[in-house]
């Protein structure tokens, strides 16, 4: 009934190089950074969904009373909806370029891929 458990240290090589890599991942500047940005990010996220709801809000009103769509709200809706893009792919790590204000510039139109 009683097993003699292996000493902690008698691990294959192999069992203790697949160790390596989260020691070295847990040491890494360049993860913890991308954590700190990815922390902001995600605040500005937060930020834009509440204008995105602001514009919504307006844009409906402007709409019910004039009959017509505002231009200006229009290209700020866009802006947003990309910039919104940008944060989600950022966040998901499908790109490492950091959304505004870090390393991309405002967004006009259309995401990019």
């Amino acid at each position: 009934m009683s097993e003699k458990l292996p000493p902690p240290n008698s691990g294959s090589e192999k069992d203790r190089q697949e160790g390596r890599p989260l020691r070295e991942n847990l040491k890494s500047r360049a993860i913890w950074l991308r954590l700190f940005f990815m922390a902001v990010v995600f605040l500005l996220y937060a930020v834009s969904r509440l204008v995105v709801s602001v514009v919504v809000v307006l844009q409906f009103f402007w709409v019910l009373f004039t009959g017509e769509t505002n231009q200006r709200l229009l290209n700020l809706g866009q802006a947003l909806a990309t910039y919104t893009y940008q944060i989600i792919r950022y966040l998901t790590f499908n790109t490492e370029e950091r959304p505004f204000p870090f390393d991309a510039d405002w967004p006009t139109g259309s995401p990019q891929s």
